[in-house]
């Protein structure tokens, strides 16, 4: 079984329409991503797997989407604005395939009612938040809360980790170490620390070898070659593979891409003496059982 524990929600319901095309160049180093993208093109992408864990973001506190309407964000006219519903929407139409994560912004004096609605009426099993998105401190008072309630219900929660190109995020808010502080808070909660932590795997490595419920997704890694080499190396030679969780970041990758990513990582030491990562180890982490390890 492929799980991609790490997929965002499509904005579209039905084709995009061509003036709605957005494409950024700054999310990977090798081509553009289209950022904007349909049902259709979510699920011809999630092909090769066979469950994904899809999700939003929160990104502004006391706003359903940022305070714009669902024309401007380029919605379906009958597409539900609340970015948690419309990932429970598109959950329900496909239930074999996709698991519906929540966003909730901290900062939100709704977000406590608000989570638990997303459980009860929604169906939502898991949290997204992203400190640097949203721009809240991880270690505040009620963001503590979300972790609390999270705990109680058996939510995983996976955390953006690491660097972002968005200009007005503030890196610091994603540094892995902030997630040994959580843990060691919340024994109990399943955390995804997402992307290794980049370029901070290191210390993301450290984190998730101490704390048996924290794991690391490797999305967002493999185009650039030799970190992701050396991350993965790192994490064996630590003893900590197995900690790691399979993922695409889609739309910024694939999980076709990151497949072969994973099984082809070794070739750029290929005439080498330097030491390579277990070809093992990586067909374990490509099939790993993530759902069982996050209590979904």
């Amino acid at each position: 079984m492929i799980i991609d524990v790490h997929t965002h929600t499509p904005q579209y319901r039905s084709p995009v329409p061509p003036e709605r095309i957005e494409i950024f160049d700054k999310w990977r180093p090798d081509r553009p991503v289209q950022a904007i993208y349909s049902w259709e093109d979510y699920m011809a992408a999630m092909a090769p797997v066979d469950r994904a864990i899809v999700f939003p973001i929160a990104w502004v506190a006391g706003a359903r989407t940022g305070g714009v309407t669902g024309t401007e964000l380029g919605l379906d006219a009958a597409e539900p604005l609340d970015p948690n519903e419309a990932t429970a929407e598109l959950v329900r139409a496909y239930p074999e395939k996709l698991i519906g994560f929540m966003s909730l912004h901290p900062h939100d004096a709704g977000a406590p009612a608000a989570l638990e609605r997303c459980v009860r009426d929604l169906g939502l099993r898991g949290i997204k938040l992203g400190a640097n998105y949203q721009n809240f401190d991880p270690l505040e008072d009620r963001a503590l809360a979300i972790y609390a309630r999270a705990q109680e219900l058996g939510l995983p929660i996976l955390f953006h980790q690491g660097t972002s190109p968005v200009r007005n995020a503030p890196i610091r808010l994603a540094h892995p170490l902030i997630m040994d502080q959580i843990a060691i808070r919340y024994p109990e909660l399943r955390i995804i620390m997402a992307h290794m932590g980049h370029p901070w795997q290191v210390d993301t490595i450290t984190v998730i070898r101490k704390h048996p419920h924290v794991y690391a997704d490797i999305s967002g890694l493999f185009y650039r070659p030799f970190s992701f080499y050396e991350s993965l190396l790192k994490c064996a030679e630590w003893g900590s593979l197995h900690k790691l969780l399979f993922a695409s970041d889609y739309p910024i990758s694939t999980p076709e891409e990151n497949i072969a990513a994973l099984r082809g990582v070794n070739r750029i030491v290929e005439g080498s003496a330097l030491p390579r990562v277990p070809e093992d180890q990586l067909e374990a982490l490509i099939t790993r059982d993530s759902l069982k390890l996050l209590g979904l």
